[in-house]
């Protein structure tokens, strides 16, 4: 057992900002969720295979590897605030975009619009996450911004009940046969009354994030390392790519969000298919995995004052492959419940490899943060190769080997853990007894 050093959280002065950011934490889980949904939804309003819908991760996913580094560029010329008011600005562009989409009801509008939504959530990752580590001694770095990120699954368990309320009540339940035996004029009309609830959750939303928006604009924020703004981004990527702690938490970061993004994409599927559910019912197991995964959040937060990060990281990675076997393997019930299972071991991994990640990189803290947030492109890719699995396969528990896989790969990377800290100042060595 070891102790964590006694240092306080948060640098005095910066109670109310780190509240402001910190709210902004569960305003992408929100969405994140909301978008997790959609999967479902979609697969029924337009007939869709797995891998189609995998597409709106893809789009939104993809999104975030593309903007993270122009908001690293962003944030380092101009302040961590400016990055927060760009990205909730795009936020509401791109969820108001619901609505025109809804008139053409044309798939690709939507996924313009989630590109455009997800854009701003990179810049606002990019922003918020080595801002909260910066709000205090980097000693307590990591497990400020696990208290930071439970507020993430917060939002996320808010966003997935505005679409069970709002988007999957309103799914008229007829399948995909049932819909291609009906005329077009019919259809439409059915599909037209679906996507206007997607559409009103969304636009919904946008109001909401202009009065955060405008709290955010009138609040004097601390400047934390915005001093310097000089851009050396070839210099940074050089030293950040010849350190191997960085290096490796992007790796592992990246089959992290693989396996996070695959589990909650096909749960809703996943219990339809296991219980005989329809997608409103099965929502309610989402629901209950997003619980689980907050409240855990504050469990392994808590526990971090007694064990090092990276021990629990890798008691993390073993729980969740033993969950993702048990749902690959099992059936009904208790398969179900150890896909529920798994989002409590999950609820770690997140901020740890950041803040594990992020250790001592000083001048270069921003570029690298914005990498760590790139690999998020593992939600992208990664889930559609499990739904391209899924399709071949025809069976959707055989496509759970791809979170299973991502578990290996996190569960290696905290074995390695110890090496890959003596290439760097010892910060985490300070936790330890």
């Amino acid at each position: 057992m070891t102790t964590q050093s006694k240092k306080s959280l948060i640098t005095p002065g910066n109670k109310w900002p780190f509240i402001l950011v910190t709210s902004l934490f569960f305003l992408w889980g929100l969405a994140n969720n909301m978008t997790d949904t959609l999967l479902a939804a979609f697969k029924r309003i337009m007939s869709m295979t797995d891998f189609q819908t995998s597409w709106i991760q893809m789009a939104f996913y993809g999104s975030y590897f593309l903007l993270a580094l122009p908001a690293a560029i962003l944030i380092k010329r101009y302040t961590y605030k400016t990055g927060v008011l760009v990205g909730l600005g795009l936020f509401i562009f791109g969820a108001i975009l619901f609505y025109p989409a809804s008139i053409t009801m044309m798939y690709g509008h939507f996924l313009a619009a989630l590109f455009i939504l997800a854009g701003g959530l990179s810049i606002l990752e990019t922003a918020a996450n080595p801002y909260i580590i910066a709000m205090g001694p980097e000693e307590t770095g990591t497990r400020r911004l696990n208290w930071a990120q439970s507020f993430n699954p917060i939002g996320s368990i808010s966003g997935v009940l505005l679409s069970k309320v709002f988007i999957l009540s309103h799914l008229n339940l007829s399948s995909a046969a049932d819909r291609a035996q009906m005329s077009s004029e019919e259809l439409t009309a059915i599909q037209s009354e679906e996507l206007t609830s997607v559409m009103g959750t969304y636009v919904g939303v946008a109001f909401v994030l202009i009065i955060i928006w405008v709290l955010v604009k009138f609040t004097k924020m601390p400047k934390a390392s915005d001093e310097e703004n000089k851009i050396d981004l070839l210099p940074s990527l050089k030293r950040l790519i010849k350190n191997p702690n960085y290096k490796w938490s992007v790796v592992a970061q990246f089959f992290y969000m693989g396996a996070q993004i695959g589990v909650w994409s096909y749960t809703i599927r996943y219990v339809m298919q296991e219980l005989s559910l329809n997608e409103d019912d099965s929502s309610t197991y989402y629901l209950a995995s997003l619980v689980l995964f907050s409240v855990s959040r504050f469990i392994f937060t808590g526990l971090m004052k007694f064990f090092t990060p990276r021990i629990l990281l890798l008691i993390s990675a073993l729980g969740g492959g033993i969950c993702t076997l048990i749902v690959i393997y099992g059936s009904g019930i208790s398969g179900v419940i150890a896909l529920v299972c798994i989002s409590g071991f999950m609820s770690l991994m997140f901020p740890t490899i950041y803040g594990l990640g992020m250790t001592r990189l000083g001048k270069d803290a921003k570029i690298g943060g914005s990498g760590l947030i790139m690999a998020i492109l593992g939600g992208a890719v990664l889930t559609a190769v499990q739904g391209q699995i899924s399709d071949i396969t025809q069976s959707i528990n055989l496509s759970f080997y791809m979170p299973l896989f991502c578990f290996v790969v996190v569960a290696i990377y905290a074995l390695y853990q110890r090496k890959l800290e003596k290439n760097r100042t010892p910060v985490i060595a300070r936790y330890e007894a």
